[in-house]
């Protein structure tokens, strides 16, 4: 197939939406598929030859955060060359409703197109008020996707829509690599009165988490004062690297990291601490420490939840709550070693299902039913090509 993939967010300040749909494309491509993929790609960002460009981003506040968007003129003919020249049989646009390429390429795409919803937002006045006006655009679509429940919650509340889910993909084999000796923690060295526990997230975000897991820290070092702490991530976190300045050695703020660098550091740590706090969609990072063989302790949040089968493959916290994380930590240093076995021997059959073999056949299968008039449901059926948004959305 001929597939022309579109994502939203420039690549200059990476994230999750963007490795998705790199990882996606890489993956397409090792199965034989043609695919190209159309970004806001600012001067001398380094991406790989199978995109392109539609012009320079600019930042505007979303979601929460701060995105890099494309849109206008130039954006909209560049998009139009694009989908000309792609002759494309099915386009796959991320995040449909982000002011950005995907709301272009679905306004002026003629073939068969993929959507895929990624994030969770409360209520939102800006997609109620969107919904009227764009409800021919969101009639172009053939098949919705969302990654999580979460994600689904979000489009089934504004647009009354149903779409299918299928979670984000990991490289699992990508993970299996050795530690770092300076990170490597007790399940490498044996050292049980020097466990790792390491945190990954921009660190100047508070919804990341950050400030919950420094308000653990010295908990935990009252009962384990060999333990270190490894933060990795964006941003200065002043507030917090002045209030951990008094443990000294325990914590190290290691900045961003490569991804050779965030999967040896998952490889190397005991435990894996995901303390956000909202506005979580899925939690990919989560999938990733576990292919990197880290224990995985993460706040309650729904979407958290989901990926940890409701603390079946990884523990849970109280959401916002140091003290339960402290708590946590320590339940899991302290694990009997028989539920220890089994539950990494629960943890490696679970996280399969997030592996982009997996992930990817049911896109791919999407695509095919949707070029047969077909598309798949959440509980492995089929409903007709027909679909519309639309419904009680209530």
């Amino acid at each position: 197939m001929r597939i022309g993939l579109v994502c939203p967010y420039a690549f200059d300040v990476p994230g999750g939406v963007q490795f998705h749909i790199r990882d996606l494309a890489e993956w397409l491509i090792a199965a034989g598929h043609d695919v190209s993929v159309l970004a806001p790609i600012d001067k001398d960002t380094d991406v790989p030859d199978y995109y392109v460009s539609a012009g320079g981003s600019f930042p505007v506040p979303y979601n929460g955060s701060t995105a890099r968007l494309c849109f206008g003129p130039g954006a909209a003919k560049r998009t139009q060359r694009w989908l000309t020249g792609g002759n494309f049989d099915v386009i796959h646009i991320h995040e449909p409703l982000t002011p950005s390429l995907g709301m272009i390429a679905l306004w002026q795409a003629e073939v068969p197109i993929v959507a895929t919803f990624h994030s969770n937002q409360s209520r939102s006045r800006a997609m109620w008020t969107m919904r009227l006006p764009f409800q021919p655009m969101l009639d172009k679509i053939t098949a919705p996707i969302a990654v999580s429940s979460e994600a689904r919650r979000t489009i089934v509340e504004h647009l009354g829509a149903n779409p299918a889910i299928i979670p984000n993909g990991v490289q699992l084999s990508a993970f299996a690599v050795e530690p770092k000796a300076e990170w490597a923690g007790t399940r490498i060295t044996g050292d049980a009165k020097r466990p790792v526990i390491s945190f990954l997230a921009r660190l100047d975000e508070p919804r990341k988490g950050l400030p919950v897991l420094a308000g653990a820290i010295p908990r935990v070092l009252e009962r384990y004062p060999g333990a270190r702490f490894l933060i990795a991530g964006r941003g200065e976190a002043e507030k917090e690297r002045a209030e951990l300045a008094a443990v000294g050695d325990a914590v190290t703020f290691l900045g961003p990291l490569s991804e050779a660098d965030k999967a040896a550091l998952f490889a190397s740590s005991d435990i894996y601490v995901a303390s956000q706090t909202g506005g979580e969609s899925f939690g990919i990072v989560l999938v990733e420490a576990m292919g990197g063989g880290s224990s995985v302790i993460a706040s309650g949040i729904t979407a958290f939840r989901d990926v940890l089968d409701q603390g079946r493959a990884g523990d849970l916290f109280d959401v916002n709550d140091s003290a339960s994380l402290a708590s946590t930590i320590m339940t899991v240093l302290e694990r009997d070693p028989a539920d220890k076995t089994e539950r990494d021997r629960y943890v490696e059959q679970w996280r399969g299902q997030y592996d982009w073999d997996s992930v990817g056949r049911r896109i791919v299968a999407t695509y095919e039913y949707c070029l047969r008039a077909g598309v798949p449901d959440d509980d492995g059926g089929w409903f007709p090509a027909a679909w519309k948004f639309g419904g009680d959305s209530r």
